[in-house]
């Protein structure tokens, strides 16, 4: 049996970064403190504990003279705001690509626009993205870009690890409610060629896995991807949850994984 391995599996450099960060801090302060898990993936957040970064609830928690580390995903400008008025000492892990989208968000409301972010309700990156401004729409899916009143001037970004699909159907249907509207395309390049490479190794085998946290936004879509194409396609957090009979038959078999997934469990599932 011949198996494929997509050639950007896994860790992208944002969460790379983010997690060597953590552990860098952790060894330096003894220990740091995140806002919730640094990336969706229950093995790496495990063992950053076990290393000193700890996952708190909200910034009250944060022992005095204790670093806190707001993630990858970006953190709400009130929280900024908040841990700023303390005086923490803040360790500044956002991926610079979210970024980008903050500033791309922060230029568009200069310009009058109303700002529409499409992306997943309650997701730290959305959140994130969408305090950068004053009462910005969040839009997951078609049937509530249906729901849109029209409007003068919008401008759209996306969450960086949205599928060029379903942004392609959300702006169809906005494109209809704005007259003057300004899209700018953010999301990211490593999710971009992920999806590529995920949908060029579905047509090629006879079965997909992907892996990854079924908490991880990012894996759940590269799993639908492949889904559509070839529908012996399966999600796997870990190599025990391999079923033998998903292989019958199969002469080839192609391997993906998430943003958010190390490089230990892509090996074990290999």
């Amino acid at each position: 049996m011949k198996i494929l391995l997509a050639k950007d599996a896994g860790y992208c450099f944002g969460v790379r970064d983010a997690v060597n960060l953590a552990y860098d801090t952790a060894k330096k302060h003894g220990d740091v403190y995140m806002l919730g898990d640094i990336v969706h993936n229950e093995s790496v957040v495990a063992d950053l504990n076990k290393a000193g970064a700890k996952v708190v609830k909200n910034i009250d928690e944060v022992p005095d003279g204790k670093p806190i580390l707001f993630r990858a995903h970006g953190t709400s400008v009130e929280t900024w705001k908040n841990a700023q008025s303390k005086d923490m000492n803040i360790i500044d892990a956002t991926c610079p690509l979210v970024e980008e989208i903050h500033d791309e968000v922060k230029k568009l409301s200069k310009e009058g626009r109303k700002i529409i972010v499409i992306g997943d309700h309650g997701h730290d990156e959305v959140v994130g993205i969408a305090s950068q401004v004053s009462d910005a729409i969040i839009v997951s899916n078609i049937e509530e870009a249906m729901e849109l009143r029209k409007m003068k001037k919008a401008g759209v970004v996306s969450q960086s690890t949205q599928t060029i699909e379903n942004v392609q159907k959300i702006i169809s249907i906005i494109m209809t409610k704005v007259y003057d509207l300004n899209f700018v395309n953010t999301i990211c390049f490593p999710t971009k060629r992920n999806q590529n490479q995920i949908k060029d190794l579905a047509k090629q085998c006879d079965v997909m896995i992907v892996i990854g946290s079924f908490t991880s936004a990012n894996s759940k879509r590269l799993t639908l991807l492949a889904k559509e194409i070839n529908d012996r396609s399966y999600q796997v957090t870990n190599a025990d949850e391999i079923k033998i009979e998903w292989f019958t038959g199969a002469k080839t078999v192609g391997l993906s994984a998430g943003a958010s997934t190390p490089d230990n469990i892509i090996d074990d599932v290999l």
